[in-house]
């Protein structure tokens, strides 16, 4: 690795603006950033490997398991928050989901729901527990590791699927065989904080001069762009 070369392990959740503010980050410094997009379980994981990233970016909860670990420096940058949302195939008559009421009618009305493993999937298996709708959606949900893999499975299924993922990256596949429904009804919508941090042996004067160009106003302007609130 050049000096100049900074090595970013993020939650997918953020792709859509991380991609268009490393770009603007890369214009500005010269600086070569690779970034690699991994669920919050992926990223726990690699607490202790071999490849150790320079900046880490995720929930907090994710960033203080490394912290603990004396892998990260604890003072972090919040980048901003994602709510859930709601996705069909392109094409598909739109569920009904403005209330509560209406997106637990269209859940338990269509034939198969899609969601992934990792944060957003921990809280809507919770969510449905908690609507008591909780054994009759798993009886027919399949659900992916990450999203990419859920977006996949909307777009070339049927239509009457509901996927449900992170906000940012249902609208930044819009163009692909999908449709945004739109957010979970205020009321029981679930917002994920991602933050970045520097890994402390890695910690470069480069790594830092990433972190803080996230914090900036031209950085924060493309990630509210892409959805990151």
């Amino acid at each position: 690795m050049t000096n100049t070369e900074i090595k970013v392990l993020s939650a997918g959740a953020v792709s859509p603006g991380m991609v268009k503010v490393i770009d603007a980050f890369r214009r500005q410094t010269g600086y070569d950033v690779k970034v690699t997009f991994a669920t919050a379980p992926a990223i726990l994981k690699h607490i202790g490997s071999a490849e150790v990233p320079n900046v880490l970016v995720g929930p907090p909860a994710v960033l203080d398991e490394w912290v603990k670990g004396a892998k990260a420096d604890p003072n972090h940058c919040v980048i901003g928050r994602i709510g859930v949302g709601v996705m069909v195939r392109a094409g598909a008559p739109l569920p009904k989901i403005a209330t509560t009421d209406e997106f637990k009618q269209s859940l338990l009305s269509a034939q198969s729901v899609v969601y992934n493993q990792a944060s957003t999937g921990i809280y809507l298996e919770k969510l449905f527990d908690r609507l008591g709708i909780g054994d009759q959606v798993k009886a027919k949900t399949t659900r992916y590791p990450d999203a990419a893999a859920v977006l996949g499975h909307i777009s070339k299924g049927t239509f009457n699927e509901i996927g449900l993922g992170a906000t940012t990256v249902i609208l930044e596949d819009e163009s692909k065989g999908l449709k945004f429904v739109g957010p979970l009804p205020a009321e029981i919508q679930n917002y994920t904080t991602y933050a970045a941090t520097v890994i402390t042996d890695r910690a470069s004067a480069t790594a830092r001069a990433f972190l803080d160009y996230m914090t900036t106003v031209t950085a924060r302007n493309i990630f509210a762009g892409a959805g990151i609130e």
